[in-house]
C-alpha cells in the first residue's frame, strides 16, 4: 500500500478513536427507571422531614402493636432513615404518637396509648434500650428528648404521665438514662401546681422496683441529685416532716427514710463546719453549747452523733505538735478548755462510751498520739466528762481493733485503781447498812 494512503488510514483511525471516546463518555451508565425511583424515594425519606415521619408511622402501624416487630423495624430502618438528624421526631412518635409541635396522634404504636401498667412500660423499655444500643450516637438525642417531654407534662393527661414516669423509672434503672434528667422537674410551673411531686412517686416507684433503694441512691449520688429531692416541693413546703409524710403515704417509705437520713447528714456536715468556725474564733462555750443543743432539737440528732462530732471538732481546731513527746502535753491543756463543754453531752453512759471509741480510734490514726490515750481519758475522768462504769465497760469488751493491745496495757493500772475504788465504795456502803 501506497504510503499516503497508510498515512490517511492512520488519521481516519485515530479521528474515528477520538470519536468514539467522546461518545461513551457522553452516553453514562444510567439506574433502570424503577430504581432511579427507589433511590430518590430512599433520599426523600431519608431527608424530608415529613418524608422520614410518615415512613416512620407506616412502619409502626404495620407491626400491629406487637412490640418485637417494632423493635426490628427501627432496626432495620436506621441502615436507610438518618436517625441522626430526626432523632426529635423519632423519640416524639414513640412516645406520643407523633411530634408534640404538630399535636397529632397518627398511631397507637407509641407509650401514650399503650396500656398503663408496669409489664407493658418494661415491654416499651426493650425497645428504647435495643435501639439505643444499636445506635449509640442516639443517647444523648433521647436524654433532651426525655428532658424536653418532663417540661411539658402539664400538656400531657395524668394517664400520660402515669406511663411517662413509669417508662422514665424503669431506664433509669437499666443505665439508659443519667439521674440528671430530674432537673427538669424542679421548673417552678410544675413544682407549683404538684405535677413534680405526683410524677416522681411514679417514677421512683417502677425504679425502686427495678432495682433497690440502695442503686437508687447511688445513681442520684453520681449526678449531686441525693440532696435536692426536697425542691419537689414548693418552698414553704420543704420539710423533712412533709416529704416524709408525702411519699410514705404513697407507698414510697425507703424513699421517705432515704431523704431523712440525708437531711441528717447534711446537718451533721453543717454542725461541724459551724462548730469549726466557732471554735476558731475562741467564742464562749456557753454559745457554742447552746447552739450545739438548738441543732439537736432542730434536726434530731442524739447526743451519741454530737458527742463524735464535738469530738472531731475539738480536735481538728488546733495544729498539732508533731513530736510524741510535745503532743500529750498539748491536747491535755486543749482538751482541758473544752471538757465542761463535752460533759454537757456526755449525760448518757452510751454517749460516754462512744467518746472513748472516737479517742481510740484518734490516737490510733495519728499514730504521734499513741501514748496519749490513757492521759486523755485520765484528764475526762476528772473533769467529769468520763465515768467509771463506761470505762470498765470499754476495758472489758467494748473497745474496737484498733490498737487494742497497746491501749489495754496503758490503761491497766487506771482500771485496777477504779475497780478498787468500786469495791471500797460498795463495801463502805455495805457497814454503812
Amino acid at each position: 500500500m501506497p504510503l499516503y494512503q497508510l498515512m490517511d488510514r492512520t488519521f481516519s483511525d485515530r479521528i474515528q478513536g477520538i470519536f468514539f471516546m467522546n461518545n461513551q463518555k457522553q452516553q453514562k451508565p444510567t439506574l433502570s427507571g424503577q430504581r432511579f425511583k427507589t433511590r430518590k424515594r430512599d433520599e426523600k425519606e431519608r431527608f424530608d422531614p415529613t418524608q422520614f415521619q410518615d415512613c416512620i408511622i407506616q412502619g409502626l402501624n404495620e407491626t400491629g402493636n406487637d412490640l418485637e416487630a417494632v423493635a426490628k423495624f427501627l432496626d432495620a430502618s436506621g441502615a436507610k432513615l438518618d436517625y441522626r438528624r430526626y432523632a426529635e421526631t423519632l423519640f416524639d412518635i414513640l412516645v406520643a404518637g407523633g411530634t408534640l409541635a404538630d399535636d397529632v396522634i397518627r398511631t397507637n404504636v407509641c407509650v401514650f396509648s399503650a396500656q398503663e401498667d408496669l409489664e407493658t412500660m418494661q415491654a416499651f423499655a426493650q425497645v428504647f434500650n435495643k435501639l439505643i444500643r444499636r445506635y449509640k450516637y442516639l443517647e444523648k438525642g433521647f436524654e433532651d428528648e426525655v428532658k424536653k417531654l418532663l417540661l411539658f407534662l402539664k400538656g400531657f393527661s395524668e394517664s400520660e404521665r402515669n406511663k411517662l414516669a413509669m417508662l422514665t423509672g424503669i431506664l433509669l434503672a437499666n443505665g439508659n438514662l443519667s439521674a440528671s434528667i430530674l432537673n427538669s422537674l424542679y421548673n417552678e410551673n410544675l413544682v407549683k401546681e404538684g405535677v413534680s411531686a405526683a410524677f416522681a412517686v411514679k417514677l421512683f416507684k417502677s425504679w425502686i422496683n427495678e432495682k433497690d433503694i440502695n442503686a437508687v441512691a447511688g445513681s442520684l449520688r453520681k449526678v449531686n441529685m441525693d440532696n435536692r429531692l426536697m425542691e419537689l416541693f414548693p418552698a414553704n413546703k420543704q420539710s423533712v416532716e412533709h416529704f416524709t409524710k408525702y411519699f410514705t403515704d404513697a407507698g414510697l417509705k425507703e424513699l421517705s427514710e432515704y431523704v431523712r437520713n440525708q437531711q441528717t447528714i447534711g446537718a451533721r456536715k453543717e454542725l461541724h463546719k459551724e462548730l469549726q468556725e466557732m471554735m476558731s474564733k475562741g467564742e464562749p462555750l456557753k454559745e457554742i453549747s447552746m447552739y450545739v443543743k438548738e441543732e439537736m432539737k432542730k434536726n434530731n440528732i442524739s447526743e451519741q452523733t454530737v458527742i463524735g462530732i464535738l469530738w472531731s471538732s475539738v480536735m481538728s481546731c488546733v495544729e498539732w505538735n508533731k513530736k510524741e513527746e510535745l503532743v500529750t502535753e498539748q491536747a491535755i491543756k486543749h482538751l482541758k478548755q473544752y471538757s465542761p463543754l463535752l460533759a454537757a453531752f456526755t449525760t448518757q453512759g452510751q454517749s460516754e462510751l462512744t467518746l472513748l471509741l472516737k479517742i481510740q480510734e484518734y490516737c490510733y490514726d495519728n499514730i504521734h498520739f499513741m501514748k496519749s490515750f490513757q492521759k486523755i481519758v485520765v484528764l475526762f475522768y476528772k473533769a467529769e466528762v468520763l465515768s467509771e462504769e463506761p470505762i470498765l465497760k470499754w476495758y472489758k469488751d467494748a473497745h474496737v481493733a484498733k490498737g487494742k493491745s497497746v491501749f489495754l496495757e496503758q490503761m491497766k493500772k487506771f482500771v485496777e485503781w477504779l475497780k478498787n475504788a468500786e469495791e471500797e465504795s460498795e463495801s463502805e456502803t455495805e457497814e454503812g447498812d
